[in-house]
């Protein structure tokens, strides 16, 4: 939802007030970073994709006419932006630093658990590279940023019993793609985290 004050910048910023946008940018950067990491996949595409999303958003600001929250305005933006780069560059490469497999927890303790534990997030990391666009997005969208089914629809242009569909498939896909170790050391990883 809109706050009063975010629509106080908005009001700023379509009248041309670059600080008032530059405000936006700040108030929203960090979240669509995140989407896009996790739309890419590399930690540099996102950086491009959170660039160009403004820099659409700052042209159009005044043909933004509010019947959609902002920040949901921003992320449709940033799904738009990630998917046309990915689509531009075909396939995806698996990054051996990819940002979206975080750092292990028990490096110290016990490496290969360690080891075992980071191949795990790779291996899911790939797993949704492979999924379809449409779901994919919609995964990310819902269970990584933990969006509302609403606003997911919202962002996507579909239903909320696309989106329910939608994460049901991907969810069951991504069970099926990965072998029992990984998702059982991914379970570990979840719980240990208080995921």
């Amino acid at each position: 939802m809109t706050t009063p004050e975010e629509a106080l910048w908005l009001e700023r910023a379509r009248g041309g007030d670059a600080a008032a946008f530059g405000h936006i940018v700040k108030q929203h950067s960090r979240r669509l970073q995140r989407l896009a990491m996790h739309l890419t996949g590399s930690a540099g595409d996102a950086d491009d994709v959170v660039q160009e999303t403004f820099l659409r958003a700052f042209r159009a600001i005044e043909r933004f006419d509010g019947r959609a929250d902002l920040y949901t305005w921003l992320y449709r933006i940033c799904v738009n932006v990630a998917l046309n780069l990915r689509r531009q560059r075909k396939r995806v490469v698996a990054d051996l630093d990819d940002p979206r497999v975080p750092e292990p927890v028990s490096s110290a303790a016990d490496p290969q658990a360690a080891a075992e534990q980071a191949g795990a997030w790779r291996s899911l990391a790939e797993a949704v590279d492979g999924l379809s666009e449409s779901l994919r997005t919609t995964l990310v969208l819902a269970c990584v940023e933990a969006l509302p089914y609403k606003e997911v629809a919202a962002v996507l242009g579909c239903s909320e019993g696309t989106v329910a569909w939608r994460v049901h498939e991907a969810r069951r896909r991504l069970k099926d793609a990965l072998p029992e170790q990984v998702l059982a050391s991914l379970d570990v990883a979840g719980k240990a985290s208080g995921g």
